[in-house]
């Protein structure tokens, strides 16, 4: 069922490993500018880390959102299901 999760594991290894290198480079370069005022610096660093949170949490809803439509689904199905059952099974019916 979940023969994936190697797949999943390398995709969020790398994913991580480009944030990583991007905050990296991201550091270097505020740090390498000098005619950027500190103030700004942090600013600009404030922004990225926001942004990325937001990013986490919008991600994180869309998943939770689909997650709960897939066992809703997957209730109405059953439910369907053994609705169908007991209609083929009922004796009261001429089929």
């Amino acid at each position: 069922m979940f023969t994936d999760s190697t797949d999943n594991k390398l995709i969020i290894l790398l994913n991580a490993a480009g944030v990583a290198i991007a905050y990296a480079m991201l550091g270097i370069s505020l740090w390498l500018s000098t005619e950027v005022p500190l103030a700004t610096k942090g600013y600009w660093g404030m922004g990225v880390l926001l942004l990325t949170l937001s990013l986490i949490n919008v991600v994180k809803y869309r998943f939770d959102h689909r997650s709960s439509e897939d066992r809703i689904r997957k209730i109405e199905d059953a439910r369907n299901e053994k609705l169908l059952q007991d209609a083929l099974l009922d004796p009261k019916l001429d089929l």
